[in-house]
């Protein structure tokens, strides 16, 4: 388990946070005959052992507030502190991340904004539509949605991230309330059980999800999943409509739409929600880049490069997409241009002041040292 690293990134004062201010929603019951759900305040709730240290550690001294943000960051990573760990699948209550010290990115942005509140640090929880995220180890990750930290401090506006290898869309991170947080915990934990083969456990989270907001598009699309896996066709369809009436653009949920209908026989519906898929995946450089991927794959290099070129054109500022142009470039053949696309890739990240620079830098020496062997060979 790899320990966690976070990214403060300062940009133009934002509007005031709204996290502090929501009203806690109602409790949640549980479905019948399933495991009892934890209530907004349970989820929320911080354990006396972390409150006294949070008092020790930050707020007690009467430190500034640009120095209290510093120390909680201290706080949660230091080995005398929480000592926290990245764990993909710990969507944890803050009181479960106390006792096991994992959190994923959507935990630690609960425990984070809660603590920075309690310290007088003005905190919210962001949203980001779309992600790409990428390891040295383990590749590119594409996800459809990821959640940070914004704060207020100062007369500036900054993000604090559980992830530094992430690449926004071009929209940025957008701050949402509190309830719109839970329903992130919720979806995440039904998807969990979903995946566990606990059909009622996953409904249960999913309905709470709704509850927390009713427009959140990911849980309607994954209680079309789920009824559609139990032989519920019928409810799974109108699990989708209902996705696809709040938000018509919505890929998994035209994609699976597409699949119920297909399953059903009704191959003019199921076609026609393709053709939609096709076009908004058409003007989605995320959507173009994971087709890239898929292509390269493939080892069809020539297609690859027509994705990612389309990608850039799309989000040209996306360092990683220039950099996955320069390796299907290189893949098919093309020396020349992929060393154009890995200066391009190097000169993106540095302006963003990310790590990867030197990475990219090192590729494109090795990718120039390549070339110079290969006229020599001439």
């Amino acid at each position: 388990m790899t320990a966690c690293r976070v990214v403060i990134l300062w940009m133009a004062l934002a509007a005031a946070p709204v996290w502090a201010a929501d009203t806690t929603p109602p409790s949640i019951a549980a479905e019948p005959g399933t495991t009892a759900l934890p209530t907004p305040a349970q989820i929320l709730d911080v354990p006396a052992p972390l409150l006294a240290l949070l008092h020790e550690r930050v707020i007690d001294p009467g430190y500034s507030r640009e120095r209290r943000l510093q120390r909680l960051v201290e706080m949660i990573f230091d080995a005398q502190g929480l000592h926290l760990a990245y764990d993909a699948d710990a969507t944890h209550t803050i009181g479960e991340t106390w006792q096991t010290r994992r959190a994923n990115c959507l935990s630690f942005t609960l425990l984070f904004v809660t603590l920075a509140n309690l310290a007088g640090i003005d905190a919210h929880v962001q949203e980001v539509a779309q992600v790409v995220s990428w390891y040295q180890a383990s590749g590119v990750i594409y996800s459809v949605g990821h959640v940070n930290a914004g704060i207020v401090l100062d007369g500036r506006s900054g993000t604090v991230d559980l992830d530094h290898n992430v690449l926004y869309d071009r929209y940025g991170p957008q701050k949402i309330n509190r309830q719109r947080a839970l329903a992130h915990f919720y979806n995440n934990r039904g998807a969990d059980r979903m995946a566990a083969g606990d059909s009622a456990g996953a409904r249960a989270n999913f309905q709470a999800a709704l509850r927390m907001a009713p427009d959140f598009v990911g849980s309607w699309n994954n209680l079309g999943v789920l009824d559609a896996r139990i032989g519920d066709t019928a409810q799974a369809r109108r699990d989708y409509e209902t996705a696809l009436r709040l938000q018509p653009r919505h890929g998994a949920s035209l994609s699976n739409a597409s699949a119920l209908y297909r399953r059903l026989g009704d191959t003019r519906e199921a076609e026609r929600l393709d053709d939609r898929l096709a076009r908004v995946q058409r003007n989605d450089p995320f959507a173009q880049y994971i087709l890239g991927a898929r292509a390269e794959q493939r080892r069809d290099y020539a297609g690859a490069v027509r994705f990612y070129r389309r990608a850039v054109r799309l989000y040209d500022t996306a360092h990683p997409f220039h950099f996955a142009l320069a390796r299907a470039y290189f893949l098919a053949g093309n020396p020349n241009r992929a060393s154009q696309e890995m200066q391009r890739a190097r000169d993106l990240a540095a302006e963003n002041g990310d790590a990867l620079q030197s990475r990219y830098q090192a590729k494109l020496d090795s990718l120039q040292r390549w070339r110079q062997r290969g006229a020599h060979a001439d």
